[in-house]
């Protein structure tokens, strides 16, 4: 087989991962303040920039320089497995990298600097020297800022015809990127031994099971407390009571998490996490309704 199944390109991408960027992309874009109807056009190709470019890209680096620790893992991934023969997985990645770039330039100036900064985070956590990914603590904190701080200020920056975003707005994207660290380190729960061998120092394995899950918790849950307590700052009372009411659901759910972590990740993961992005988009109405100023 000399090139791979259209199929396997698209299991290469794991559409399933590009959700959480898109909704980061839509959240800033609600926090922006202004009307969609002017701009829905660049709003569109943000968030096929955010999702099937972006994140795509980044799949399939992580992919290609993780083909050996799949082996491990997740031996039927389209790398190990042989159904991306070659270097395949290479050369999408690095094809990818450049469609991405060249899609971010319609964005304006901010917009694409968000992208190829989220396209250089996607490469350093996956692709030596840097390979983040060997120290969870630095690898979760670029894939938690790519996926939801950068997605959102690119949103936000849309709608402000390629300015910067509020001071606001830049807030509430750093702070839900440092819940998604924790977001991320549940996703490590699943390859701990393929990481021991390999010497990868995901949390699991530098903390130990209940360590990282703790970790993850607070990770999770901190930030989100700020955010309630910032947006009772800023008479925001009523969106500030919606995302306690889920954040006191996370908690709930959290409880029953550090009881079996190892067990319950993927539970986790499928569950909590909805609880977690509904309160982003609750924020940025929060920021839209008291505000009423771009980004």
């Amino acid at each position: 087989m000399s090139r791979p199944a259209l199929s396997t390109v698209a299991e290469l991408f794991k559409p399933i991962t590009w959700f959480p960027p898109m909704w980061a992309f839509g959240c800033g874009v609600v926090a922006s303040g202004a009307p969609v109807s002017e701009r829905w056009g660049l709003v569109l190709v943000g968030v096929l920039l955010a999702g099937p470019l972006v994140c795509a890209t980044s799949q399939a680096v992580n992919d290609w320089f993780d083909r050996h620790v799949d082996a491990i893992n997740e031996p039927n991934r389209p790398i190990p497995s042989g159904r991306m023969p070659g270097r395949w997985g290479l050369y999408i990645a690095v094809l990818w990298t450049l469609l991405s770039l060249a899609v971010g330039l319609v964005l304006g100036p901010v917009g694409f600097a968000a992208a190829a900064v989220g396209l250089l985070l996607a490469w350093a956590y996956s692709a030596p020297p840097l390979r983040l990914k060997r120290n969870g603590w630095w690898g979760n904190a670029a894939c938690g800022l790519s996926y939801e701080g950068l997605a959102w200020i690119t949103g936000a920056a849309v709608m402000a015809a390629g300015g910067w975003p509020s001071e606001r707005s830049m807030l509430l994207a750093l702070l839900y990127s440092v819940g998604a660290h924790g977001i991320m380190t549940l996703n490590d729960f699943k390859s701990i031994e393929g990481d021991k061998q390999m010497g990868i120092g995901s949390l699991p394995v530098r903390l130990g099971v209940d360590g990282a899950a703790r970790a993850a918790c607070f990770l999770m849950a901190g930030p989100q407390a700020v955010v309630v307590a910032m947006l009772i700052e800023w008479g925001a009372i009523g969106h500030a009571l919606g995302v306690a009411g889920l954040l006191a659901v996370q908690l709930g759910l959290m409880w029953r998490f550090l009881a079996a972590p190892r067990e319950r990740a993927t539970w986790y993961s499928a569950l909590g996490i909805n609880f977690f992005v509904l309160g982003m988009l609750v924020s940025a109405f929060a920021l839209r309704a008291t505000t009423g100023q771009t980004g």
